[in-house]
C-alpha cells in the first residue's frame, strides 16, 4: 500500500460546497501515477518506451463528504496483475480523523500506441518484476 495525500481545493467543489464527484476519479489517477513512480515505474518513462496504461473500468462508492480544505489520504493497492492487465483499489480517508470517505477500483491494461496489448512480462521484465512485487506486497 502506498499513500498519496491531497488537499481539497475550492475549484473542486460543487454548488453544495462539497467535492464534486468527478474529482475522485482524478484523485485516483494521481494516486495511481504516484504509486507507480514510488515503485520505480515512472509513467513518463513508460510513454517514452512506447506503451500506455488506459483505464478500462472504474467505480467509486461515496461514503461521506469531503469539503474544501480537507486533506485526504488515498491508500492505493494493486492486485490481480497478469502482465497485461491489473486492478487498483483505492480508499480515500480524512487525514485528520481517519474516516473513510470513498472507495474505488479501476481496471487497466498495457497497450502500445496502436492499442495492441503489451506484455510487460515479455517486453519489459524489470518493470514486470517491480509491479509483481508491489502486488505481492499488497496481498500480504
Amino acid at each position: 500500500m502506498i499513500v498519496y495525500e491531497h488537499e481539497a481545493q475550492y475549484y473542486e467543489t460543487d454548488q453544495m460546497g462539497i467535492i464534486h464527484h468527478s474529482n475522485y476519479l482524478r484523485w485516483f489517477e494521481s494516486a495511481r501515477v504516484h504509486f507507480l513512480k514510488e515503485i520505480g515505474i515512472d509513467y513518463r518513462t513508460c510513454e517514452e518506451l512506447g506503451f500506455l496504461s488506459p483505464v478500462m473500468e472504474v467505480s467509486c462508492v461515496y461514503k461521506s463528504m469531503v469539503h474544501f480544505g480537507d486533506t485526504v489520504q488515498i491508500e492505493t493497492r494493486f492486485h490481480d496483475y497478469t502482465g497485461v492487465k491489473f486492478y487498483v483499489d483505492y480508499e480515500v480517508r480524512d487525514k485528520a480523523t481517519g474516516e473513510l470517505r470513498t472507495t474505488g477500483q479501476s481496471k487497466h491494461c498495457f497497450v502500445d500506441r496502436t492499442g495492441k496489448p503489451v506484455s510487460l512480462k515479455r517486453l519489459y521484465p524489470e518493470l514486470h518484476e517491480r509491479l509483481q512485487q508491489a502486488v505481492e506486497n499488497s496481498d500480504s
